[in-house]
């Protein structure tokens, strides 16, 4: 696993400094996984990676659904791994939705791959936008879980690698109370 960390440094994708997550929590530690899967090479790797650590455990799935915008490149690379189809679902607003005419039928069955999983959140969003379609999620994958394995999921859920990144709210932020200012490097909105 230590492999994994050493191509996000070497990408330049474990980033220094004070960020703002799509949580709202702070940390002085970042995950930019486009920095990593803008090399196809690593992307169609980790993709492969991921596919095979789900079907080692029997999950093999009819189509991959992934959360716009950092899920789409690692989750059309784990489809690949799979030879299946790659869906993303989007924010119309607020609320997380299946649009460019993408669609599930009834009891497809649904892996759900994310970029990095810090809440979970996303991950359930869109989990809640397979089950709605009357898909069945079977696996959820990321390249890194910043859970700690904690994410509470009731599938099976593959990381490429578990980082431990602390984290803090902005009351008890120490980069806050030394006078730095959050930065806000990710495509969700914080909540």
């Amino acid at each position: 696993m230590s492999d994994i960390l050493d191509i996000f440094k070497r990408q330049g994708a474990l980033l220094e400094g004070h960020f703002l997550l799509s949580s709202g929590l702070h940390s002085a530690r970042y995950l930019q996984c486009a920095r990593v899967l803008m090399d196809t090479t690593i992307a169609s790797d980790f993709g492969a990676r991921l596919a095979a650590q789900l079907k080692a455990k029997g999950v093999v799935p009819d189509v991959v659904v992934a959360p716009a915008m950092g899920g789409i490149v690692v989750g059309h690379e784990v489809a690949r791994g799979f030879g299946c189809r790659s869906l993303f679902t989007e924010r119309e607003g607020t609320t997380m939705t299946l649009r460019r005419g993408f669609a599930l039928e009834k009891g497809e069955t649904v892996v759900v791959v994310e970029d990095v999983v810090t809440t979970g959140k996303s991950t359930r969003e869109v989990i809640a936008v397979v089950e709605a379609a009357g898909a069945h999620v079977i696996g959820i994958a990321s390249l890194m879980d910043r859970t700690s394995g904690k994410a509470g999921f009731t599938v099976p859920f593959e990381a490429l690698m578990q980082i431990e990144v602390e984290t803090w709210d902005a009351a008890s932020c120490p980069l806050c109370a030394s006078g730095s200012t959050a930065i806000k490097p990710g495509s969700r909105p914080t909540a």
